[in-house]
This record gives structure tokens, sequence and C-alpha cells, in this order.
């Protein structure tokens, strides 16, 4: 499947509706929640323990789209997601939404005390599995090291069945805000 990188706001809220009632695995074996549900409950999450990083939480909303954009690739939706969003919200949400799989991989490795959901545990091993010594140190340099282990905390966290949370419109304002940033900056 290919796909063009989102060119509006209107456009990323309409995909991100588009995926309530999709799933990450298509027989909907994995995750208990649909795409957009954990979406805006990572971006929630997210705006509890980051409340002045609305990159980070927007980060958070758009992570999975690539389950949607390109269905049964559990190791490149990421950087699906990532693809699709860059160009609207600028590098830093890309990178912060692909690097959501290496920040699993990362807490693999250096948090004894992880748990998994059993759908993430699964597919660890197709996403690489457990960091070596060497991936795990060159990911501690990374200068949005702290906001990815964020993110992935929070997308561990965030597969509440009946979580109540704001609703997708809720979000559109935050949106806007990174998207409008990203279009400055764009113009320098």
């Amino acid at each position: 499947m290919t796909y063009d990188p989102l060119p509006s706001v209107d456009d990323l809220m309409a995909l991100l509706a588009d995926c309530a009632d999709v799933w990450d695995t298509p027989d909907r074996s994995g995750d208990p929640v649909d795409i957009l549900d954990h979406g805006l409950q990572v971006a929630a999450l997210l705006a509890v323990s980051h409340p002045d990083d609305e990159q980070l939480q927007v980060a958070g909303l758009v992570h999975d789209i690539g389950h949607y954009l390109v269905p049964a690739d559990e190791e490149g939706h990421g950087g699906h997601a990532a693809a699709a969003v860059e160009d609207l919200l600028g590098p830093r949400v890309a990178r912060l939404a692909a690097a959501h799989i290496p920040a699993k991989r990362y807490l693999a490795a250096a948090d004894a005390q992880l748990v998994l959901s059993p759908e993430s545990a699964r597919t660890l091993g197709c996403q690489g599995g457990p960091m070596t010594p060497a991936e795990a140190a060159a990911f501690e340099a990374d200068p949005d090291f702290a906001a990815a282990i964020a993110l992935r905390r929070a997308d561990d966290a965030g597969k509440v069945v009946g979580l109540a949370v704001a609703p997708l419109a809720a979000w559109r304002p935050v949106v806007e805000r990174v998207a409008a940033r990203r279009q400055v900056a764009a113009r320098r």
C-alpha cells in the first residue's frame, strides 16, 4: 500500500477518525483498543506527564497510524506514521512517532521491571528484540531520548478498554498549533 504525506490538519483529523474501529492487527488479536482510542489515551497520558510539550503529545496521538496506513507491518509502522506526518507536523513529531519502537527495544533491554502487553511482547521479536549495549548507548545519546521513553511508557499504559479520555475533536487545537509552528519553522 502506498500513501502520500498528510497535507493538512483536516486530512490528519479525518485519518485519525478513520482509525476508530481499526486495530493494530487485522484480525483484532492484538491490543484490546482500536488505533484511535489508543492514540487518544497515549496523548492524554502525555498531556498529564508533559503538559508543556505539545509536540510529544501529538506524537502520542499519531504514533500508531502506520498500522492503518500499511496493515500488518509491525516492524515498519512507526516509520510509516513518521513519513505521513513529518511535512505537516515537523521532524520532531515524526522522529518521536518513529522512536516508539526503538524505545520499546531499549526498555526491553534496560528495564527489568518492564511489563509489555501480550501484543507488544509478541511483536518485539520482529522489531529487532531487546537492544544490544551499543544500540542502547546510541539511543541514550539522542537529544529526544527522554521524550521517546515517555511516549513508550504512555504507549504501554494507553491500552485500557473503556477509559474515558477527551474526544478527537478536543485535540484539534493542539494539532493546529503544532502544525502552525511547523509552517513558521519551514519558512525560515
